[in-house]
């Protein structure tokens, strides 16, 4: 967990496909927001994925605390068909994928 004196923004989120969520992270008014994190928010002092990304059929399995767990996976694992990135994505059947 990382600790520091401001609060962390967290999002939480649900998208029908991985495309869609790709094209509307790095496009249009989100884009311009990430592109001036950097006025907003101090380096983190060792490098650390900012998100994770996973598939489910059952919204109930969209929360906190599972979450929290994918990320942790991440950390310990790295990306895998658990919790991924868009670097390292992985399709719905948990098989290594390309974004277009």
């Amino acid at each position: 967990m990382i600790k520091g004196n401001g609060t962390p923004v967290l999002t939480l989120t649900v998208w029908k496909d991985l495309q869609s969520l790709y094209l509307f992270t790095y496009s249009g008014l989100h884009r311009q927001a990430l592109q001036g994190r950097n006025k907003w928010f101090d380096p983190l002092p060792e490098r650390q994925p900012n998100y994770v990304i996973w598939w489910s059929d059952m919204l109930s399995n969209v929360s906190w605390k599972e979450a929290f767990k994918r990320y942790d996976s991440y950390i310990q694992h790295g990306p895998d068909s658990f919790a991924f990135d868009f670097k390292h994505p992985f399709d719905e059947f948990g098989e290594p994928a390309a974004l277009k």
